[in-house]
């Protein structure tokens, strides 16, 4: 499972590497590709995760300045994606050794691959989630984008990670948030308010997902109450904005198009005609009001980040 796109309502995956596109909210899911993961050919999104990596990068950014006072000598990104995450961790802490953990080894090896052209040291493991985990070893700063929604039993993977961190060390998971906003509510055709039910469906589509997951268990997403149970000391959460103003960039207007694809390809079942009719007119490339051509076109979400900290060693 690769962790970044996203199928939940304010998710839309950001594996920061591997971001929310499976979340039919535009999420190439920028999260871990660790291990059991719904339908999703995670090596063959890997343009996409990358993409929706860079785009979310903001968000990403001012997640990182809240880590900037810490000294960790050695990072784990769990459900790494191609990256993206990954690679910024090894140019903020220079002096740490980061290694990016996944679960796709092609999306390790273009991990590689951006870590030598942007000249920044990174290495990459191969590994399950959650199984996987006992065998990485310990770390001082753990980041992980939007990977423990994908496995049933949320609890167990969170305090598989926090027993991961070293004395001192931190946890940070990237979960919830807002859903993202491209258009204005009313396109010029179609009913008013399309992506308003585009969440509603989305909603229903992640709950059921959740629901089929191996081993699912409820449970009320209160995450610093879950990082507590984890047994981390200091849990606290904040939301990060990503906003690109119209007129989009090229690379945005592109992560965009393919947001509005995988709601359309996901979300068939759940959309009556009307709707659908008004998601292939903006897809249409020869239609000026649709996505390719529109110059309203914008990208406006949010990211939830939830931060706890493990007791330090207890003094002799």
């Amino acid at each position: 499972m690769t962790g970044t796109t996203d199928d939940r309502p304010g998710h839309h995956h950001d594996h920061t590497g591997h971001g929310d596109a499976h979340s039919g909210h535009g999420d190439a899911h920028h999260g871990p590709h660790l291990g059991h993961d719904d339908d999703f050919d995670w090596a063959a999104m890997a343009d996409l995760l990358e993409l929706e990596g860079e785009v979310h990068a903001p968000y990403v950014q001012q997640a990182f300045e809240q880590l900037s006072h810490l000294t960790p000598r050695r990072i784990l990104d769990i459900g790494s994606g191609p990256g993206v995450a990954a690679c910024r961790l090894a140019a903020l802490f220079p002096q740490a050794e980061v290694v990016a953990v996944d679960g796709t080894p092609e999306l390790l090896a273009r991990a590689e691959q951006r870590a030598a052209r942007l000249g920044v040291p990174l290495r990459t493991r191969q590994a399950e989630f959650p199984a996987g985990l006992a065998g990485l070893g310990t770390a001082d700063l753990v980041w992980s984008g939007q990977v423990v929604h994908h496995v049933g039993d949320q609890q167990t993977a969170l305090n598989a990670m926090a027993g991961l961190l070293a004395p001192g060390g931190v946890l940070a998971i990237v979960e919830g948030g807002l859903p993202p906003r491209w258009l204005p509510r009313d396109l010029g055709f179609g009913r008013p308010g399309l992506q308003e039910r585009l969440d509603v469906a989305m909603a229903d589509r992640f709950r059921r997902m959740r629901d089929e997951l191996p081993g699912s268990v409820r449970a009320v997403e209160d995450w610093p109450g879950m990082l507590r149970t984890a047994g981390l000391t200091g849990a606290r959460s904040r939301t990060f904005l990503v906003e690109h103003p119209a007129p989009l960039s090229d690379a945005t207007r592109q992560f965009v198009r393919a947001s509005v694809q995988r709601c359309r390809s996901v979300l068939a079942e759940l959309l009556d005609a009307e709707d659908l009719s008004a998601l292939d007119r903006l897809l249409d490339p020869s239609d000026p009001a649709g996505v390719d051509r529109r110059p309203d076109l914008f990208l406006l979400t949010a990211k939830t980040v939830h931060y706890g900290t493990a007791p330090a060693a207890a003094q002799p």
